[in-house]
């Protein structure tokens, strides 16, 4: 018996045993967070949490202009930003450790400050944050930051770095303050901080969890969601064979073995059938987070016009169908992927 008979067999006593009140609770819960589809290729404007801020759904990633994934030209990456803006994208998402990737949004945003919510963040530079945030305000060429993230959640001794936070936030250096996430307890943690706005977390085809993990939390919590990663560092593009190779050093991806880029490419192939609904695997991929309504944005790693053209003018407005949705999950428990408390949980909660 394959894994996803026996699942089904253990959902099915379970219903049998009396959950079938919880199960329509459950699904009744995730049918009230999916977000319904727009116009295909129209920029939509979502709720930025409690903040007040409208923010495009979908968000420019700035890893790319940095030279994270490769040399760049500074040309090229401004008209990447202009043809973002021009398609509705009016959230830009840095950090001081993405290269020159700050540098370049300074001299963008000369004349155009007010059309954009700049986030960016500090990654526990020796300087300290209020230091290190006075740099960076200087390269961006403005007073204030829109968003300001720390880059982990700190804990322990550490955990000071939320007073401070809350500090530059009470001055004015930054209109809201947010986190940058990585697990199930992250979360947790976050949710329960009145004073954090945002956060920031991981989520692709190939990671539903801690997002997935925790989503009754999160609709709760009413914070601003911010993903990142949903295209999983480009594999979910569905552009590479399992032979692809990152020479450069630069890269991000430059560390893999061999085998995990097969084994990368390999999952991505799973998921080929939507290209069916979405007319490619980037839209796919983008609107899988787009399709829960607790997300704020998600934001998209961009270099070029040609990659402004897709991930600003064909991405936003769709959402995967609830059916869809399921297919995905099928998929996800046979890889494996998320937690096995919660596949468990997706496969009764999204039952047909």
């Amino acid at each position: 018996m394959n894994r996803r008979r026996l699942l089904g067999g253990v959902v099915g006593a379970a219903v049998a045993a009396g959950a079938g009140s919880w199960v329509a609770r459950a699904r009744a819960r995730d049918a009230v967070q999916w977000m319904p589809p727009g116009t295909p290729g129209a920029m939509r404007l979502r709720d930025f949490g409690k903040t007040g801020l409208k923010v495009s759904e979908v968000g420019f990633g700035s890893w790319g202009i940095g030279g994270s994934y490769g040399a760049t030209e500074k040309a090229q990456s401004l008209s990447a930003l202009a043809r973002a803006e021009e398609l509705g994208c009016n959230f830009v998402d840095s950090a001081q450790v993405y290269g020159d990737a700050e540098v370049t949004l300074g001299e963008f945003l000369q004349g155009r400050r007010s059309k954009w919510i700049v986030a960016t963040k500090y990654s526990g530079q020796k300087a300290g944050l209020t230091a290190t945030l006075e740099g960076q305000l200087k390269r961006f060429q403005t007073d204030t930051i829109d968003l300001y993230q720390l880059h982990w959640v700190p804990r322990g001794a550490d955990a000071a770095l939320f007073d401070e936070l809350a500090k530059i936030k009470q001055a004015g250096k930054a209109r809201f303050i947010g986190v940058s996430l990585y697990s199930a307890e992250d979360i947790d943690d976050v949710l329960d901080m009145p004073h954090v706005d945002a956060f920031q977390v991981a989520m692709s085809l190939l990671d539903p969890d801690p997002f997935m993990e925790r989503l009754r939390a999160i609709h709760a919590g009413g914070k601003a969601v911010i993903v990142r990663s949903a295209l999983r560092e480009g594999f979910l593009t569905g552009k590479f064979k399992r032979d692809a190779k990152f020479p450069d050093p630069g890269d991000q991806r430059h560390s893999l073995t061999p085998a995990q880029v097969a084994g990368l490419v390999d999952e991505v192939e799973r998921f080929r059938f939507l290209e069916k609904e979405a007319g490619s695997m980037v839209n796919a991929a983008a609107r899988y987070p787009l399709s829960f309504a607790d997300v704020s944005t998600v934001i998209l790693g961009t270099k070029t016009p040609k990659q402004s053209d897709s991930n600003f003018g064909q991405v936003p407005g769709g959402t995967l169908s609830r059916a869809t949705l399921d297919a995905i999950r099928d998929v996800q428990v046979d890889l494996e992927l998320g937690s096995r408390a919660h596949r468990w949980l997706r496969r009764i909660a999204f039952a047909p």
